[in-house]
């Protein structure tokens, strides 16, 4: 099992469990967060957009093109925000802590 830390913006800390090959954005979703993911993992929206903690943000894979274009959407983005469809759990991300941000946006609940 993979470990998750999210944090929302108001400090909440929410600690889930993951498996290997599993999206960041699956298992945000399935643990209650506020993540639309509206082009369902596809880099046509920015909806899934979260702050990788600082500290884990070199362990991830380099962001490509597309997503970087997406994130440039994203409200409150910044130097380490990623788009969590894109981020792939593997063993080597056990551990990792993830910032919601204020801004994010969920239409589901709607």
């Amino acid at each position: 099992m993979i470990k998750v830390t999210f944090i929302t913006a108001d400090g909440t800390v929410q600690n889930v469990e993951a498996v290997e090959g599993q999206r960041l954005l699956e298992i945000a979703q399935a643990a209650g967060q506020p993540l639309e993911g509206t082009c369902e993992g596809q880099m046509a929206c920015s909806t899934c957009h979260v702050i990788i903690d600082k500290l884990w943000f070199d362990k991830l894979p380099r962001s490509v093109e597309d997503e970087e274009d997406m994130l440039d959407l994203a409200t409150g983005a910044r130097r380490t925000s990623r788009l969590s469809c894109q981020i792939v759990l593997t063993p080597d991300l056990d551990g990792l802590v993830v910032h919601i941000p204020a801004e994010s946006r969920n239409m589901q609940g709607l």
